[in-house]
């Protein structure tokens, strides 16, 4: 691998480490200075090693480097000194140079502590999951763009204003004390959650973006897993939830990018070990007497890696969603529980409850009462996919669409 690979490479993997690292030194109000350094350090590698070659050890050096510059600033700059002492916890004088922490534990301790930071009530959605990618997934801002289906400027504008309430707010990039987890956990999970989501349900044409937005939600799950104050059951529910969709990533599209329907997924590419693993954090979850909806979304989801087309898989799978209405009301968990109430009951019964939720402006919807209808009105199930299939904003999921209703038109 030569340098025009590796420090890519290397950027994706230890940028986000540097930089969290670097922020918590700083303090919440300099993130954007952490970046600069952090950016900085991989320009010297790209100016440096086409020529010198490539370090023993490249990672090291990055550490070094990106050590001496964060070391320079505040020989250059000291009254900068001040202000860092009073935004970060440290008893060094300030007349000491701040302690530069790369260790694998700080950087582990430093990246589960920004994640609090980030996800701070005082933020909104949209800020935590950009600046989550941006910190600590190392994604750059054409990435994020890539993801979200805009443009760079409006993720620029987004991550400013993101990085103001958190510096307004004067947000403590720390773990919050035991007794406060809890109820910071949600927004945490909340972002996780969605930040999986963006890449399990992405409308992205870059398939290598959308399979790394879920493993990084999945990376960072599992720093929470490593804590033991944050090791708690919900933790464990979203982290088995994550296994097993991901498990079915590699069966969800063809090798033209286009949707493969969950009926017609070749199982053999499906991830074993991963269904494993979430089926041992589905475990790890049920400890304890509270349930949330990533236990419930976690068991639906082991439910559709039992291929088995069976009355009891379907009749549980309804019965987990109606506790899951219950417990949160979501428009997209109803619309799926009545493909459930389906397969579990009859079409007819799942017609009636699907038409009441009259999501007018949502494709999966029209493409559901597509499905419903095929065989009972063909003619009705035509144009709810011809619907669909204007409503659709991807290539894909067009497709698929376009598919069904040729089946459906019969020949002349």
């Amino acid at each position: 691998m030569d340098h025009r690979e590796l420090i890519p490479h290397l950027f994706r993997t230890e940028a986000r480490k540097i930089a969290a690292v670097l922020s918590k030194l700083f303090g919440i109000g300099n993130i954007g200075l952490a970046e600069d350094i952090t950016g900085d350090t991989f320009l010297a590698a790209f100016e440096t090693w086409p020529y010198k070659g490539i370090p023993e050890n490249p990672t090291a050096w990055l550490y070094t480097v990106a050590k001496n510059k964060a070391r320079n600033y505040l020989k250059r700059h000291h009254l900068f000194i001040n202000t860092i002492q009073k935004t970060i916890q440290s008893s060094v004088p300030t007349s000491e140079e701040p302690e530069i922490d790369l260790s694998e534990k700080n950087i582990t301790d430093s990246q589960l502590q920004m994640l609090f930071a980030i996800c701070h009530p005082c933020n909104t959605t949209e800020g935590q999951v950009g600046l989550a990618l941006r910190i600590l997934c190392g994604f750059g801002i054409e990435e994020i763009a890539t993801a979200f289906l805009t443009n760079k400027e409006t993720i620029n504008k987004r991550l400013l204003r993101a990085k103001e309430r958190l510096r307004a707010a004067r947000v403590a990039i720390e773990l919050p004390p035991d007794k406060e987890i809890p109820d910071r956990l949600d927004s945490v999970l909340t972002t996780l959650y969605l930040l999986f989501n963006e890449g399990y349900y992405s409308e992205s044409r870059d398939s290598i973006i959308r399979e790394e937005l879920c493993l990084e939600a999945m990376r960072l799950t599992y720093l929470l897993l490593e804590n033991s104050s944050t090791n708690l059951p919900a933790v464990n529910g979203l982290m088995s939830l994550m296994c097993f969709h991901t498990s079915r990533l590699p069966a969800r599209k063809d090798k033209n990018g286009e949707l493969v329907l969950y009926r017609d997924q070749d199982e053999a590419l499906w991830n074993l070990d991963l269904i494993s693993q979430g089926a041992f954090f589905l475990r790890a979850a049920s400890q304890g007497d509270q349930i949330s909806k990533y236990h419930l979304e976690a068991a639906i989801a082991f439910w559709h890696t039992q291929k088995d087309d069976t009355a009891e898989k379907w009749e549980s799978i309804l019965q987990l969603y109606n506790r899951l209405l219950q417990l949160e009301y979501s428009p997209i968990a109803a619309l799926n529980r009545t493909f459930a109430l389906a397969k579990a009951r009859t079409k007819e019964e799942a017609i009636v409850e699907a038409e009441e939720l009259n999501l007018t402006g949502n494709h999966f919807y029209f493409a559901l009462l597509g499905e419903l209808y095929t065989e009972i009105d063909d003619e009705k199930a035509l144009r709810h996919f011809s619907t669909a299939f204007t409503l659709a904003k991807t290539q894909a999921d067009k497709s698929t669409i376009q598919r069904k209703m040729e089946g459906l038109q019969k020949p002349p």
